[in-house]
């Protein structure tokens, strides 16, 4: 019973939130951002534990599987344009996949941090499943990971509306490939408010830059640490 009770309330929360997000287009109210902060606060503020509330969470969990799917739909409908920019989006997400995490482990060095907290960093920026196995291949926290995948994307979504209008003409492709490879899923979801040719390349975007980072972290991320000294 607290299980549907606590789904609808989500739910109903994310909606107004999404609402007020669209009226007043601030991101402090970013759904994906506000709504986690204000569950957790009612949470505490009911005394209600989070054991509690998780199996209606799970419910909505158990949605992000068919909703993955449901991406290959932009990707079929704008296959031509796709295969027409086939090589320069190989040679953006490659790039950006390898950029984040070279980034991630020089932002780590200059933070001091140590090792395993290194590797748990290096996946930020593909979606979590991914990240999760990836920093367990290299010997990373996956809880840690998960925490930086989630605030990599919502960091990315809350900056990407400031960074194109800094920028002059930016295409929707250059807006797809931005948000699907720096903020994954939740560019993805972000890409969805500028049109369907953005939420189709992020969609690709996103896909690719993941595979490309399970392929080369195990053996890229080791090279790179060993380079800075780091043991």
């Amino acid at each position: 019973m607290f299980a549907l009770l606590s789904v609808s309330i989500t739910i109903i929360l994310y909606k107004l939130l999404q609402h007020f997000y669209h009226q007043f287009s601030s991101v402090f109210l970013l759904p994906i951002l506000s709504c986690p902060i204000l569950l957790i606060a009612g949470l505490k503020l009911f005394h209600i534990s989070y054991d509690l509330y998780d199996p209606g969470a799970a419910l909505l969990s158990s949605m992000l599987q068919p909703a993955t799917v449901a991406l290959a739909v932009p990707l079929y409908k704008y296959r031509r344009i796709l295969r027409f920019y086939l090589p320069e989006l190989a040679v953006s997400i490659v790039c950006g996949a390898v950029f984040a995490m070279v980034t991630s482990l020089m932002m780590s060095k200059l933070l001091h941090l140590d090792p395993q907290m290194m590797q748990s960093l290096a996946p930020r920026s593909i979606t979590t499943p991914l990240a999760i196995d990836v920093s367990r291949q290299l010997g990373g926290i996956p809880a840690l990971t998960a925490v930086f995948v989630i605030f990599t994307g919502i960091t990315g979504s809350m900056l990407s509306p400031v960074v194109f209008r800094s920028l002059k003409h930016v295409s929707p492709i250059t807006k797809g490939l931005i948000l699907g490879v720096a903020a994954h899923g939740t560019g993805t979801a972000k890409a969805q408010e500028y049109g369907k040719m953005e939420t189709a390349i992020a969609s690709l975007a996103m896909i690719f830059a993941g595979i490309i980072t399970t392929l080369l972290a195990p053996g890229f991320v080791p090279l790179l640490l060993q380079l800075m000294g780091t043991t």
